[in-house]
């Protein structure tokens, strides 16, 4: 899987928007980020099909609807799918942070000042199983953007 992949965009997405209009990520993209995740060397993917998944899970419908809708949802499912799915052979949770910070920032939110401690733990939560509710995600990824909770 490379930053080339015909399904860069998503299946249906060509402006790469999703159901809210936001500006989601594409798998090359997230194999961008991986690559800085692992210092310029190009990520091993183990499983493409979870990757994908992973990528497009914020964007995710159900039964016509957006499953997602609130912007922190959709970088909390991000961050969950990543982490959670294991796509790579390594890297997985330094790459669901990324994603997620990258996805939050190209719509607007800055995660730079992030208290990196709280960041750890929210990944370390999230990867081990511990926390897998998407919006209690949410949550902890709006209060370490300093937005009311």
């Amino acid at each position: 899987m490379t930053a080339t992949d015909p399904d860069d965009t998503g299946p249906t997405d060509p402006d790469n928007t999703g159901p809210t209009g936001r500006r989601h990520l594409t798998v090359g993209e997230v194999v961008d980020i991986a690559r800085i995740a692992f210092g310029g060397r190009v990520p091993e993917v183990r499983e493409p099909g979870l990757f994908a998944s992973a990528v497009h899970r914020p964007r995710a419908r159900m039964f016509g609807t957006a499953a997602y809708t609130d912007l922190y949802e959709q970088a909390a499912a991000l961050l969950h799918a990543l982490a959670t799915n294991h796509p790579l052979v390594d890297g997985n949770k330094r790459t669901a942070w990324l994603a997620a910070a990258a996805f939050l920032a190209v719509n607007g939110v800055d995660l730079a000042g992030v208290d990196q401690d709280r960041a750890y733990d929210l990944v370390i939560d999230v990867a081990s199983g511990e926390e897998g509710d998407v919006g209690v995600i949410a949550e902890a990824l709006r209060g370490l953007a300093g937005q009311p909770v």
